[in-house]
């Protein structure tokens, strides 16, 4: 069974309504298990709507959320520092790191925010 890590924007994605992202989750239901990001819940609730908490409670229920831990953070500030771009954003660090340190395919549709080489990553159109 593959670890795979859900990015923030295939959950919002799948929240929205995209068939596509609907398609994608539960494709993996019965072959993966299926994390994100204590980030990405954040992210999560910080756009949600109030009509949506429902809704949204039951998709975060249905993963293994992943906390920060010192490791993760280590990883996150490494990659802040070491990857050259101004674009990189502290909270895609933090995804990227939990991918790698859980040794988790990185399921994402933003390919372009995950500069880093050493994490596998999924690039998927939702």
């Amino acid at each position: 069974m593959k670890n795979i890590l859900v990015d923030t924007d295939i959950l919002i994605n799948f929240l929205r309504g995209s068939v596509r992202a609907r398609y994608f989750l539960s494709s993996l239901i019965n072959e993966s298990a299926l994390y994100c990001s204590v980030i990405t819940a954040a992210e999560i609730f910080a756009g949600m709507k109030e009509h949506e908490k429902e809704k949204t409670s039951d998709l975060l229920d249905s993963l293994n959320i992943i906390d920060v831990t010192r490791e993760i953070a280590e990883k996150a500030g490494g990659y802040k520092k070491g990857v050259k771009s101004h674009s990189l954003e502290l909270d895609d660090c933090f995804i990227a790191a939990t991918a790698f340190t859980n040794n988790a395919l990185l399921a994402t549709g933003n390919g372009r925010h995950y500069l880093m080489n050493d994490i596998e990553k999924l690039i998927v159109s939702t």
